[in-house]
């Protein structure tokens, strides 16, 4: 299930304009008359969809004579979770299945048009908040980008979305600590901790934070041939470095715009570029660096992992 979760969080960057109501870009008409599980076993774009509620055993909660929202992955989301087939999504534990699914249904009604703008957090079927933000560029769930909207069913309304979302069930430290593309990261985050700033119990913390992650190679490209070297390298040092990665509040791809300077918990600031792909940029880097992973969604933040250390 891990492998399942690191390969879900792996996701285009967001940029598109949601798309018109009614009859959508899917060929999934709204239908009054029909259940939300009826209209999505009809569309033939949400048949992994369908396979996934069935495997769970929802199929009764999304035809129940209530008023629900539900973020819709269409097979492209699950293709790029890693449950491009019947037999990948089968090969998940139905309880973890079930949650997964419940995360993407609200218990009330949401149309577009009655989302405010800004970032909303909302209580979810498995009781796991999410976050739906409405901005210029349209209508997203944890950064994930509402491509089809406004798909009236008897008992409430489907939006169609790009990504599957995953429930979190670890802090920022312990999703980085999980993922081995990060040990570098983790090693940093040990050894910086021994300084003057306790930076593990920072990103442990309630936050919301958000936390731009060098990968591991970042992290050789800046000098730190090995996990030695982190570990010989000034705490402090590393410390102040570390926090120029973390911004306070909780922001997804979704609110990244063109030249936007955001304060870090160091007090320097971070330049956003979306031209060519989002970058994100330290003072004191020659170059940008390229946010290759968005939206990993934590109990306290969100991470994007980027392939260059950013310098203060």
């Amino acid at each position: 299930m891990n492998q399942l979760l690191k390969t879900a969080f792996i996701a285009a960057f967001p940029a598109i304009l949601l798309a018109s109501c009614g009859k959508d870009d899917d060929g999934m008409p709204s239908d009054n008359s029909k259940t939300i599980t009826v209209l999505v076993s009809e569309n033939a774009n949400l048949s992994l969809l369908k396979t996934a509620v069935i495997r769970a055993g929802l199929t009764e909660t999304l035809s129940a004579n209530s008023t629900l929202t539900v973020f819709a992955p269409d097979n492209s989301a699950f293709q790029a979770a890693g449950l491009g087939t019947e037999a990948a999504i089968n090969a998940v534990p139905v309880d973890d299945l079930k949650k997964i699914l419940l995360y993407h249904v609200l218990g009330e009604k949401y149309a577009s048009g009655s989302i405010p703008s800004g970032t909303t957090e909302l209580n979810t079927a498995a009781s796991i908040k999410t976050y739906v933000t409405k901005n210029s560029s349209g209508v997203f769930v944890n950064g994930a980008k509402v491509g089809s909207a406004d798909v009236n069913a008897r008992n409430g309304i489907v939006h169609v979305i790009n990504k599957v979302l995953m429930p979190p069930s670890a802090n920022i430290v312990q999703l980085a600590q999980a993922n081995t593309n990060f040990s570098f990261l983790v090693a940093a985050v040990v050894r910086a901790s021994t300084g003057s700033t306790n930076v593990a119990a920072a990103l442990s913390g309630a936050g919301p934070l958000t936390v731009f992650a060098p990968t591991n190679a970042a992290f050789q490209a800046a000098g730190f041939a090995t996990i030695a070297d982190i570990q010989a390298a000034n705490a402090n040092t590393l410390a102040a470095i570390l926090t120029y990665h973390v911004i306070s509040g909780r922001i997804f791809s979704s609110d990244l715009t063109e030249g936007a300077m955001p304060t870090t918990v160091n007090g320097g600031k971070v330049t956003i570029t979306l031209a060519g792909g989002a970058k994100v940029k330290g003072a004191a880097n020659t170059t940008a660096s390229n946010i290759t992973a968005t939206d990993m969604i934590t109990t306290n933040g969100v991470v994007h992992v980027i392939d260059r250390v950013l310098l203060p």
